[in-house]
């Protein structure tokens, strides 16, 4: 007999899916375990022994030899032996430094779900985040103009703000009050500076991420007149993934975007805009060069996952890796602070 095990078959399935997102594997793995979750979640744990007898466990829609392997360990009180492996190859710390910075790290201020290019429901970003510990999570789908990424219409956005608060009903009404999904959104910077979205939704939002998505080749001066015009205007909070540049990945390499990264920063100083340390490993946005110009210009910062799945929110590491090892003070990083200071930061009167 095995090592024992007491999380249940749709704990186990889920850190699974967890533990391969976090480790950076692909994705039709990654689905097939969440997949097996959400189609065994309605059914009770004797419905599922009474399939396992019979062999029609498999019959289940989502659920496949490998999953249906994971499911009758723990059922039977084991630790599966493809979750002991994960979590022996990619449980660990994914960093060397940042420790101590990362444990200081209250919330994330940059996610997405399902409702645009993520991968996951909303609640499934929401319970991960409080299962790593986060006081809050910001939800920040894209904007509109983003069609590859199906951003959201202002209705579709309206829609999700319904959503979020039920979410944070449901999550306080089963006692788990200390956490809050706030409402965000990642918002494209037009050409022109100004943002893809109507300011009366903006200003209902919690925290608004402001990025470059598109015409990353842009001229210097213009590209620079852009965001600073974007990061000028009072409804943006953070200044994300600044150069847009890819170091590797499957989304091939890409070279970073050509602005007077002094001016942009400056203005992000004078308008306490925080400038994002992206921690996706494709991206290590900003450059160190850049990082460490925005340090000694006095920026505030935000260290944000960009998590496109729940196992993408525990890249926070590296960008606390990045930022320990830049000497960036923890009280100039806006999510070590608790969540009123957060808020009203990014919501002043």
């Amino acid at each position: 007999m095995g090592e024992s095990y007491d999380g249940g078959p749709v704990a186990a399935l889920r850190r699974i899916g967890f533990l391969l997102e976090r480790g950076r594997e692909d994705t039709y793995k990654v689905r097939a375990f969440r997949g097996a979750a959400a189609a065994i979640l309605p059914l009770s744990d004797d419905e599922l022994r009474s399939r396992m007898a019979d062999g029609t466990l498999t019959d289940l829609p989502g659920v496949g030899a490998s999953s249906a392997t994971v499911i009758r360990a723990a059922l039977a009180g084991e630790l599966p032996e493809r979750l002991a492996a994960l979590e022996e190859e990619h449980g660990g710390p994914l960093t060397e430094g940042g420790h101590e910075l990362r444990a200081q790290l209250r919330g994330d201020l940059h996610s997405h779900s399902d409702w645009s290019d993520g991968g996951s429901p909303i609640e499934e970003m929401a319970f991960t985040a409080m299962e790593l510990g986060h006081e809050y999570q910001v939800l920040t789908d894209h904007s509109p103009r983003l069609r590859v990424a199906n951003g959201l219409s202002a209705d579709r956005l309206r829609r999700q703000l319904g959503v979020i608060d039920a979410v944070n009903q449901h999550l306080s009404s089963g006692g788990e009050g200390g956490f809050t999904l706030l409402k965000g959104i990642e918002v494209d910077i037009l050409d022109d500076g100004s943002l893809d979205q109507i300011d009366e939704l903006l200003d209902q939002l919690d925290v608004r991420v402001a990025s470059v998505h598109s015409k990353l080749k842009m001229d210097a001066p213009d590209m620079t007149r852009r965001m600073v015009a974007a990061v000028r205007n009072p409804r943006v909070n953070v200044l994300g993934h600044c150069t847009g540049r890819m170091v590797m990945g499957a989304r091939g390499v890409r070279q970073q975007s050509q602005f007077d990264a002094r001016a942009v920063f400056a203005a992000c100083a004078a308008s306490d805009t925080a400038v994002e340390i992206n921690s996706r490993p494709e991206r290590r946005d900003p450059p160190t060069k850049l990082l460490e110009l925005a340090r000694d210009l006095g920026c505030l910062f935000s260290i944000d996952s960009d998590a496109h799945a729940p196992g993408q929110l525990d890249f926070l590491w590296y960008g606390a890796e990045r930022a320990e090892a830049a000497g960036i003070d923890p009280d100039r990083i806006v999510n070590t602070w608790p969540r009123e200071r957060l808020l009203t930061w990014a919501n002043p009167e």
